[in-house]
């Protein structure tokens, strides 16, 4: 493994970024906020650490698998570093453990945040915000891959460490290809979505922010309240519709428009997916309405924002959760640990991999039936590989046991257990907000300094599914 061929494409993910921080100075700059000074030396010191590796850097001809993880990895972490920059100049609430959570909270398309009074940060801050959404959600290096130079093995090996193969096995097209198409319907579905809340009457900036968070599954407001504060009926159906369309996986979504298969109304999968939200949002209606809690148009209303919200791992928030019933509440953190499907913005075990546990279950008990039987787990008439089986059910297994471990060490900081537990699986998963402390309309800025930092970590696991990081630790203790 070759540091210098790491280290040049980190320069290129670090410039990458330095876009959007100049983009965030130049608002503040129009606008004349004093956060125009932040940005900007942000943006100049992340040009400057990007442009170093890539001058004093020979030419690299080939990128090689473990290489290509590494800079996966390292780009994660280096990206989540120099994000947090523009707060700490800030200043205000960004004290270091604050700004390094709300910058992997932004990256990872977490959403969770530290902030109280959101709506006194200058604009500038505020876009970037999104942008380390809108940057994370799509995956930093899969947008390097449309603008990275050539080099052989770059693409393949950067796309296979960057996508899981569950994700990527319907589509045989090369990397750059697939890159593009998760582009174009990625870019697309922001512009369309900021077109019909400018239109439903939210100001142009809140639009292009809530749509870059969106699209994102991330969550991140411009209010204090979320999606609460506008309290518009419209404005909840469309973001519904859009944390939809981008919990499901952008290329089916892309061989839907163009008319090929497997698309959203073939797939197996796909309806499965929408049938267990459904199956969800009328639970949580019946019981709301059932309490007294919600006329049944205001029950229905809360229970499909609320669900869609959590299930996409977007995490916005119209009402208070925390006050729900606790059969509700359950079901919001089954939906919480399910998450979105693969290949989509959003987080999660993934609901594919929930699908093809239980066509693996299915498998195994034909099986004790025939033992000498012949049998195949198949998502949508393509047959699954014994090593796909295999990861899948090891992914759920370390998922698992991350997000107790994460949870007990939380505990032992004095947080009450329903914090801890919701905490640890929005961290995992990508969601944001949880239970108890940490709820819908709440924040983490009480949660201790240590707890910031170990919620952190696990939010940066559950954005690379923790088996690349696992991976990259047996590339670097091998000889």
């Amino acid at each position: 493994m070759r540091k210098e061929a790491i280290i040049k494409y980190i320069g290129y993910v670090l410039l990458f970024n330095a876009v959007f921080l100049y983009a965030s100075a130049l608002i503040s700059f129009i606008l004349k906020e004093t956060s125009f000074v932040p940005l900007f030396y942000s943006g100049l010191v992340c040009t400057i650490l990007g442009l170093f590796p890539l001058i004093f850097t020979e030419k690299i001809d080939e990128i090689r698998f473990s290489e290509g993880l590494a800079i996966s990895v390292s780009g994660w972490f280096m990206t989540c570093f120099v994000g947090m920059l523009p707060y700490l100049m800030w200043g205000g609430e960004f004290t270091f453990v604050n700004a390094f959570f709300e910058s992997v909270s932004g990256y990872t398309t977490t959403g969770s945040t530290i902030l109280n009074e959101i709506e006194t940060l200058p604009k500038g801050i505020l876009f970037w915000r999104a942008s380390t959404h809108w940057i994370g959600g799509m995956g930093v290096i899969l947008f390097m891959l449309l603008i990275l130079p050539q080099a052989k093995g770059l693409h393949s090996s950067l796309y296979k460490a960057e996508v899981s193969n569950l994700s990527r096995m319907n589509f045989k097209t090369k990397a750059r290809q697939i890159a593009r198409i998760i582009g174009i319907v990625y870019i697309s579905l922001t512009l369309l979505q900021t077109i019909i809340l400018s239109l439903l009457g939210m100001t142009l900036f809140d639009a292009v922010c809530h749509s870059m968070s969106t699209i994102a599954t991330g969550g991140f407001s411009t209010k204090n309240l979320s999606m609460a504060h506008y309290n518009n009926l419209w404005m909840e159906l469309t973001i519904v519709v859009f944390m939809f369309l981008s919990s499901l996986h952008f290329g089916v979504l892309y061989v839907t428009i163009i008319g090929k298969k497997p698309n959203v109304f073939s797939s197996n999968t796909v309806r499965s997916y929408i049938i267990i939200i459904f199956i969800g949002v009328l639970a949580v209606a019946f019981k709301l309405y059932n309490d007294n809690l919600y006329s049944f148009g205001d029950s229905l209303r809360h229970s499909l924002f609320q669900v869609t919200a959590l299930v996409s791992t977007t995490g916005f928030a119209t009402v208070d959760t925390t006050t729900w019933p606790v059969f509700t509440v359950i079901i919001l953190i089954y939906f919480t640990i399910q998450g979105s499907m693969v290949g989509s913005t959003g987080g999660g075990f993934k609901f594919d991999r929930i699908y093809l546990f239980f066509q693996v279950l299915k498998k195994q008990l034909r099986l004790i039936q025939h033992p000498q039987g012949i049998f195949a787990s198949k998502i949508d008439n393509e047959v699954i590989a014994p090593g796909i089986e295999i990861q899948t059910l090891a992914f759920l297994v370390i998922y698992i046991l991350t997000f107790f471990l994460c949870t007990l060490i939380l505990t032992f900081m004095d947080i009450d257990g329903l914090t801890a537990f919701s905490a640890s699986i929005a961290s995992i998963a990508n969601v944001g907000p949880g239970f108890g402390e940490v709820g819908s309309l709440a924040n983490y800025s009480a949660l201790p300094v240590a707890a910031k930092y170990v919620l952190s970590f696990e939010m940066l696991l559950g954005r690379l599914e923790i088996m690349n990081i696992l991976a990259l630790f047996l590339f670097f203790g091998k000889k």
